[in-house]
């Protein structure tokens, strides 16, 4: 089952779509498209057609369907699980670095998710031997402590402690990099 399948059967299954009209729209695919998935799906057993009345018909998950759509749930979920433990680790060797070069104090720009897990791998790490500051702009006082920014786009100024936490994380090795070898991934300013 590719993607755009799974996608058609979750919608199916929760109910959100009456007809084809509202599963493309839901979708945001033609109309054309919608019912090839659907086709493909009907010949997969994974959706089965109840007729209504002569002009309306109704979708159905089969027992086939569900199941699929459970294991596919299920692999998603551990995947997820699996990326969240990367993150973490990267995000404890940046913090770590930091912390070792005797870094107590960090300022947090950007209210994200990606905030409340750096703030879980502080408290995970260094327990109660840091202190967390969450700033809306980056100012000329936060020289006492390392900035952690948590939006794409903010560079850590000149003369300033700190990293962009999302770029470090995008880049292309950052999670995959073996750092048993002695190798650097993290480009920290260092004031």
């Amino acid at each position: 089952m590719d993607e755009r399948e799974f996608e058609l059967v979750n919608i199916i299954g929760a109910e959100l779509g009456a007809n084809q009209r509202d599963l493309s729209r839901h979708m945001e695919l033609s109309l054309g498209m919608t019912n090839m998935l659907i086709r493909r799906l009907l010949a997969k057993g994974y959706i089965r057609i109840k007729q209504l009345n002569k002009k309306k018909v109704e979708y159905i998950l089969t027992p086939k369907g569900f199941a699929e759509k459970m294991q596919k749930s299920v692999k998603y979920t551990l995947k997820t699980i699996n990326s969240i433990g990367l993150i973490k680790n990267c995000l404890s060797e940046v913090l770590q670095k930091f912390h070792s070069s005797g870094v107590r104090k960090f300022y947090i720009l950007g209210e994200s998710d990606l905030a409340g897990l750096i703030e879980m791998v502080l408290q995970e790490n260094f327990k109660q031997d840091f202190s967390t500051v969450h700033i809306r702009e980056l100012s000329v006082d936060l020289t006492d402590g390392a900035i952690l920014v948590c939006q794409e786009g903010v560079k850590v100024p000149d003369g300033f402690k700190g990293v962009n936490m999302v770029e470090e994380l995008a880049r292309d090795n950052a999670l995959t990099m073996d750092m048993g070898e002695g190798k650097a991934f993290l480009e920290v300013q260092q004031g």
